[in-house]
């Protein structure tokens, strides 16, 4: 039972690529957003607590010393995880979503500095519990914040721009083998997709036509993939300040959300699908479930 919840964009690692260290700007939202953390935390006195730092803090060289001073200053001792255990806490966080009528799931994990891939069996995942087996997993350089800072959209040929970046997407995604067996799956039609990030939730909030983003509509809502490509056509089509006015995706997403789409878009074309089970969960609850684990 969910009793608080918080969350907020702060875009730690921008500039990153350019710069190979957190910025000072981004790491000052970051550390305002942990205040608040801990202020709920500290209200709530939990019996544990779990925090993970991921891409962004494995690529700056001053990753661990933004950490260390927000140790000393908040009391929140963070774990910068590997990408391998990055995508194992998403399958442990989105188990309960998967379809065990498919003989195989692929987990996709859109990040603001890279995207995990895990490909499981449901059914050996579902008896498995918190020791998830995984069939294969794959880590790419590719974030919605990082591929949003590499080129911006161009205001005309913005569809031939965007099939470009998709292509482009793909031809990285196609250097990826999960085995002969997973592709099999995906090519017959006995696999599905679980998308855990702020792109799947937003454009399926987009879609459902939602006065506000709902967790309680979103999350578990198997969206057809038909649909999932006419909201991303339908926010090519707006400009920046149109997408920033919807209430799923807001001024914070406004600029992302296109590059979160081209990467969705590329995965579903590299592993096909007719659907998209959504999962606003992943990693926290990950981490969550390991914590219950470890408690018992």
């Amino acid at each position: 039972r969910v009793v608080d919840g918080f969350s907020r964009i702060v875009r730690l690692g921008e500039g990153l690529a350019q710069t190979g260290r957190l910025g000072e700007a981004a790491m000052a939202r970051a550390y305002q957003a942990l205040q608040a953390c801990a202020q709920r935390i500290e209200a709530r006195a939990p019996v544990a607590v779990g925090c993970v730092a991921t891409q962004a803090c494995r690529m700056a060289s001053n990753g661990r010393v933004f950490l260390d001073r927000v140790e000393k200053d908040l009391g929140l001792r963070f774990d910068i995880i590997s990408p391998e255990e990055e995508a194992r806490l998403s399958v442990l966080g989105c188990a309960s979503l998967l379809d065990p009528a498919s003989d195989v799931a692929l987990i996709v994990d859109i990040g603001g500095g890279s995207t995990e891939m895990s490909w499981v069996a449901p059914s050996a995942v579902l008896r498995a519990g918190v020791n998830a087996p995984i069939l294969a997993w794959a880590s790419t350089p590719l974030g919605v914040v990082t591929l949003a800072e590499e080129e911006s959209e161009p205001e005309e040929n913005l569809l031939d721009w965007y099939e470009a970046r998709v292509a482009r997407l793909m031809a990285m995604l196609s250097a990826i083998d999960p085995g002969e067996a997973v592709r099999a799956a995906f090519s017959d039609g006995r696999a599905h997709i679980v998308g855990t990030s702020g792109t799947v939730t937003s454009l399926a909030g987009v879609h459902l036509g939602l006065p506000r983003y709902e967790r309680s509509r979103v999350d578990g809502y198997w969206f057809d993939v038909g649909d999932c490509r006419a909201v991303i056509a339908r926010l090519l089509a707006q400009s920046p300040e149109q997408r920033a006015g919807n209430p799923c995706i807001g001024k914070d997403r406004a600029d992302l959300v296109v590059a979160g789409g081209a990467i969705l878009d590329a995965v579903l074309r590299t592993w096909p699908t007719t659907r998209i089970r959504v999962a606003d969960r992943g990693l926290r609850e990950g981490v969550l479930m390991r914590l219950m684990t470890a408690r018992r």
